[in-house]
């Protein structure tokens, strides 16, 4: 029997009604679910705020940051630290295929932000071994062509030398990069689980597995070798939003910063290079703090090793029984003439052995 006009716009009224009512109960348990999302991603931070490897230090930083110079250095917790420096150390650009694969993030070379490290944990002295050298080259080119003021002090005998030799590498590793959004998208159909998976989308799984070789730069002997690594922790959002139940039970891992995981394992690397150097005086070098070297007062000029074969610059060249002009001359030589370097220095004065005996020798009067 049909309905009369008046039943027909009673059940349709109730109809729309219940479809009213319906989606208000959808919305409200997408909010709550939504908020709960929020919430756990709220705690997660804040219960990693105090793990060393969580790369959350800082407002938006990384592991590594803050300065150093010769009274000290700031911002460097985590790292090792020495009462005085153990070597001179210079750090070598990765290998290009470390730079190729740290370009597909969008990242620079890390050893701007390793020379900061060694530099803030007092462990080492950095020396320039970098872009840096070319332009220190360019400046003694530019004496040497008397271009530079009189006076200027640039020449040899005046860069510290490197102890040793570090070279890093980088190798990243990753795993499902989406499949929590997924889940937890499809477990809310519609509008809602889209919104849903967008927030949760991003969670993935990286790693960072950095090398850090450390040779002799005498001998080029491979004195340490380190490995270092960091990860995110693993984020269940299941239990926390779901009370465990099956639907919400997909496991995922927090979306990482790539440039906080690098250098989060760099800095667990390095300390374990200073560790392995610490433990073996053998390789502590005579050096002095940064503060002592970097305020010495050099003289640049020409530099002779012990064996150099050198000769006058001038006739008539005095040979000196002592490190000084006024004590007594033991012989006199040619231009020309030839003399052996003994190693020693003194004084302006370098000690040589000639045809005619051996004695001191004012070092600026004489060349290779």
């Amino acid at each position: 029997m049909p309905l009369t006009g008046s039943k027909t716009r009673a059940q349709i009224a109730r109809n729309s009604s219940l479809r009213f009512q319906n989606r208000e109960i959808d919305m409200k348990t997408f909010t709550a679910v939504h908020a709960g999302v929020v919430a756990s991603l709220l705690c997660l931070s804040a219960a990693h705020a105090d793990n060393p490897v969580s790369m959350k230090k800082g407002a938006g930083g990384s592991e590594v940051q803050g300065s150093a110079g010769p009274g000290g250095s700031q911002g460097d917790n985590g790292l090792e630290k020495c009462d005085k420096p153990m070597g001179a150390m210079a750090v070598l650009e990765p290998q290009d295929y470390v730079s190729q694969s740290l370009s597909r993030y969008n990242l620079p070379s890390p050893t701007g932000l390793i020379r900061m490290m060694i530099q803030q944990s007092n462990c080492f002295l950095v020396v320039e071994r970098g872009i840096g050298m070319q332009n220190m080259m360019q400046e003694r080119a530019l004496s040497e062509s008397g271009e530079l003021r009189q006076g200027s002090n640039m020449g040899g005998g005046q860069m510290i030398s490197a102890d040793f030799i570090l070279t890093p590498a980088v190798v990243f590793s990753e795993g499902d990069s989406g499949g929590i959004g997924g889940a937890l998208g499809g477990l809310i159909g519609g509008s809602g689980g889209r919104a849903l998976g967008a927030i949760a989308g991003g969670l993935k799984f990286k790693e960072a597995q950095t090398s850090m070789l450390v040779a002799d730069a005498r001998s080029g002997l491979q004195v340490a070798a380190a490995e270092g690594s960091a990860k995110k922790a693993d984020l269940r959002l299941g239990a926390a939003l779901f009370g465990g139940s099956a639907a919400g039970s997909a496991g995922g891992y927090t979306n990482t910063n790539e440039g906080k995981v690098i250098i989060a394992s760099l800095m667990d690397n390095y300390n374990n290079v200073v560790r392995s150097v610490r433990g073996q005086e053998s390789l502590h070098r005579d050096v002095g703090t940064l503060a002592a070297e970097a305020g010495k007062k050099t003289k640049s000029g020409a530099v002779f090793n012990e064996g150099d074969t050198v000769v006058p610059k001038i006739g008539n060249l005095k040979v000196y029984s002592q490190a000084n002009a006024s004590s007594k001359a033991v012989a006199t030589l040619e231009k020309g003439e030839e003399m052996i370097v003994m190693g020693e220095e003194k004084d302006g004065f370098i000690k040589v052995e000639t045809g005619s005996g051996g004695g001191w020798v004012k070092k600026i009067l004489i060349t290779r």
